[in-house]
Formats: structure tokens, C-alpha cells, sequence
């Protein structure tokens, strides 16, 4: 009888050791487990439950936050040096400048065609439900402030391109302008191309050091990914509650709705293209998709994009080019959201479209969609200004306020996977 209990004891030891190994080896595990216990935490401590006072449950809310935001800010320190090197890097390892010519057509054909076909499911989806429709808006909430916000002017557009490029690239390191510095790296890589190879050498040298240096960093900041998945999911339910959820599902089900098409639509790309199942997919992009999730900044995890598209045996050359360039243009998931949210933000005012606007209006949101930083709560400010530029009442923005951080962790997710499909895509360019 004893050496059965032992033998049954030493078996469950043993199958406990293996648990323990296995989910010490499995990112995903980790951070899925992180996201349901967060979700649960800031759940019970949330206004619904009544269990904390207020007060009290935002303070354990910061705190349950603070490893999110140390994982975040480690990745702003290499955030710049990364782009720029990596950029660099992989435009200097152009064997070409046909093969380089050939990369930068059909990346641009890419995010261009996938943005606009997002704005248009968005649009439609949106005028197929009607969300906004029989809400009103908050008349006893104060309009959000847009005075600095300046509507879509056709003749200002020459001067919002000559804007564009970096005139003092120190201003905009500093303010992490991430468009202005890939437009920077792209400048500075074409020109490595077209010096001397032994001029090069010793800055591509440099460069190669300081993207290895960024690298070691970020190793650092995955170890804290599943202490920063549970803390920031548990801020975010114990900030909007269930409540605020329940009294937009049919804006927020529009929006999820529209999502899980686009990412159905990049999961047939990956397939026809790469040859890659969408069980193998997630597989390895899992972690990183989850990732992107609690972290709402496709920026964010632009290190760990890299790291899943090379596992997809993308050559490190595009990989270092092409994601560095989709987190900053490659926002086919906020185009989305954006056109859905305008509808929305139209049905709730009373505002009618006709058919020429809303021909601009996909226009106007694959223009800012592409511009838009890969930076959480960004999209806000860019609904806000296109909204005003086709008299959109801004007032229905409070409306969405609560749930726009939901909304924007699930359009990063498919932000990503649009990063990842892109260098998948382009993987063969080069060869």
C-alpha cells in the first residue's frame, strides 16, 4: 500500500515537473494565462463588483500596471536605434537596386491595396448593422476639445507632404516621430548603396552592433511579458468595467466583426503565398499576437514581429526592412476601425453621407491610416481630425472613449499579422 502511494506521488511529481517545463518553454501559455488571470483580477476589482473602493482599486491598478509599463518603456529605449539600424541594414543588403526598386513597389502595392480593402469592409459592415443607430448622443458631457484639429484641405496637401520629411531628425528622435525616422533609415540606406562598399562598411559595421545591442535589450524585456500582459489587462478592466462593454456591443461587434474578416483575409494570403496553415501560423506568431494584444502598439513589439517572421524562414534582410517599415505604414486593422467608428460617429449625429463623400472618406482614412504611429490611443486624435473634415460632430467621441482601448488591442493584433503576411509576401523579393 505504501509503494503504491509512493509510486502514484513520484508520478504526479513528475507530471508537475513536466507542467512547470512545459510552460516555462511556451511563451503563449504564459502570457495567455496572464491575460485570462488579468482579466479576472481587474474584473473583481473593477465598479461592478463593488469589492474596492474606487480610489483604492485604481492605485492597485497602477501598481498591477507598473511591470507593463517598465516592459514598454525598455522597448521605447531601443525602439529608435532598432528602426533606424534595422532599416539601414536591410536596405544595404539590397543585392540591388532592381531588386530594391522591385521590394519598395510591391511593399507599397501591398499596404496601399490591404488598407483600402479594410476601409471599405469597414464601410460596409457599417452601413450593412447601422451600430449608431436609435443612440443619442451625451448632450450632458462637454465636447471634446478640437481646436487644434485641422480638417482634410486639398490645398494644403503639398505642404502636409513637404512635412513629412525630418528637417531636424534630432527633434524628432527626441519626440520619437517613428515616420520621420524611417524616412531618415530609408534616405540614409539608399545612400549606402550608392557609395563606395569600404566607405560603407565601417557605419553598416556600427549599425550591425547597435541592432545586436537593441536585440540583447529587448531579450530582457520578453522575460517581463507575462507580469506586463496580466497587470495591464487588469488596469483595463478595472478602468471601463463590463458595463461600459454591455452598452456598445453592437458597435463593438461591428468593429470585432470586420477584424476577424481582414484576418481571415491575411490567413488565405499566408496560405496562397507562403504555404503556411493557419494551426502553423499561430503557432508561431501566437506569442507574439498576444503580445500585441495587451500592449495596444504595434511598435511596441515590432522586436518580437522580426523574431516570429524569421522563425517563418523570412531572410533576415527583408525581415529587418520590411516590418520596421509595416509598423509604421501597415495599418490596414486601423483603417478599419476608423471607417466603422466615422459611420458610427455619422449614425449617432444624423449626419448623411452621399456616395462621392464616402468615396473620400476611404480615401482621407487609407491616407491617415498609413501615417497613423504605431502607438497606443493615437487613432483617437486621427478620428477626431477626419471626423471634423466632414463635419462630423466630435461630441460623439466621448461615446467610444470607453472602449476604444479594447478596440485598439484587437486592430493592433490584426495590424501585426499584416506585418507579418507583408514580409511573408515579400520574402522571395530579394532572392
Amino acid at each position: 500500500m505504501l509503494n503504491q502511494t509512493g509510486s502514484e506521488l513520484n508520478r504526479l511529481i513528475q507530471q508537475s515537473s513536466k507542467l512547470r517545463i512545459w510552460a516555462r518553454s511556451r511563451l503563449w501559455a504564459q502570457v495567455l494565462a496572464a491575460m485570462v488571470l488579468g482579466i479576472a483580477t481587474g474584473t473583481l476589482l473593477g465598479p461592478a463588483a463593488g469589492l474596492v473602493r474606487p480610489r483604492a482599486a485604481e492605485m492597485i491598478g497602477n501598481w498591477l500596471a507598473l511591470p507593463g509599463q517598465l516592459f514598454l518603456g525598455l522597448i521605447a529605449i531601443v525602439l529608435v536605434p532598432l528602426v533606424f539600424s534595422s532599416i539601414v541594414s536591410g536596405l544595404a543588403g539590397v543585392p540591388s537596386n532592381e531588386a530594391m526598386r522591385k521590394l519598395g513597389v510591391r511593399l507599397g502595392l501591398f499596404i496601399v491595396s490591404t488598407t483600402f480593402l479594410a476601409a471599405w469592409i469597414g464601410i460596409s459592415l457599417a452601413q450593412m448593422f447601422e451600430p449608431g443607430t436609435g443612440l443619442a448622443l451625451p448632450v450632458d458631457k462637454a465636447p471634446l476639445p478640437v481646436g487644434t484639429v485641422q480638417s482634410f484641405d486639398l490645398a494644403r496637401l503639398p505642404d502636409m507632404v513637404a512635412g513629412v520629411l525630418p528637417s531636424n531628425p534630432a527633434a524628432s528622435v527626441i519626440q520619437g516621430d517613428l515616420l520621420a525616422i524611417v524616412i531618415l533609415a530609408v534616405l540614409t540606406g539608399v545612400a549606402a548603396t550608392q557609395i563606395q562598399r569600404e566607405k560603407a562598411m565601417p557605419f553598416l559595421a556600427l549599425l550591425d552592433s547597435l541592432m545586436s545591442i537593441s536585440m540583447t535589450i529587448v531579450k530582457w524585456a520578453m522575460l517581463l511579458s507575462p507580469l506586463a500582459v496580466f497587470g495591464l489587462m487588469a488596469q483595463l478592466m478595472i478602468q471601463i468595467g463590463l458595463d461600459s462593454l454591455l452598452g456598445l456591443l453592437s458597435y463593438i461587434g461591428t468593429v470585432l466583426l470586420g477584424l476577424v474578416v481582414l484576418f481571415l483575409i491575411y490567413a488565405i494570403v499566408l496560405r496562397a503565398v507562403g504555404g503556411l496553415g493557419f494551426r502553423s501560423f499561430l503557432s508561431v506568431a501566437g506569442p507574439n499576437l498576444l503580445l500585441a494584444f495587451s500592449t495596444s502598439s504595434s511598435s511596441a513589439v515590432m522586436p518580437s514581429t522580426i523574431q516570429t517572421a524569421r522563425k517563418l524562414h523570412v531572410p533576415d534582410d527583408v525581415a529587418h526592412l520590411v516590418i520596421p517599415l509595416g509598423a509604421t505604414m501597415n495599418m490596414a486593422g486601423t483603417a478599419l476601425y476608423q471607417s466603422v467608428a466615422i459611420l458610427f460617429l455619422a449614425q449617432i449625429s444624423g449626419v448623411d453621407l452621399s456616395v462621392s463623400e464616402t468615396v473620400l472618406l476611404v480615401g482621407t482614412l487609407v491616407a491617415s491610416s498609413i501615417g497613423a504611429p504605431g502607438t497606443p490611443g493615437v487613432s483617437i486624435a486621427i478620428l477626431a481630425s477626419v471626423a471634423a473634415g466632414f463635419g462630423i460632430p466630435a461630441t460623439g467621441l466621448v461615446i467610444i472613449l470607453g472602449v476604444d482601448r479594447l478596440l485598439d488591442m484587437s486592430r493592433t493584433v490584426v495590424n501585426v499579422t499584416g506585418d507579418i503576411t507583408a514580409a511573408v509576401v515579400m520574402k522571395n523579393t530579394l532572392a
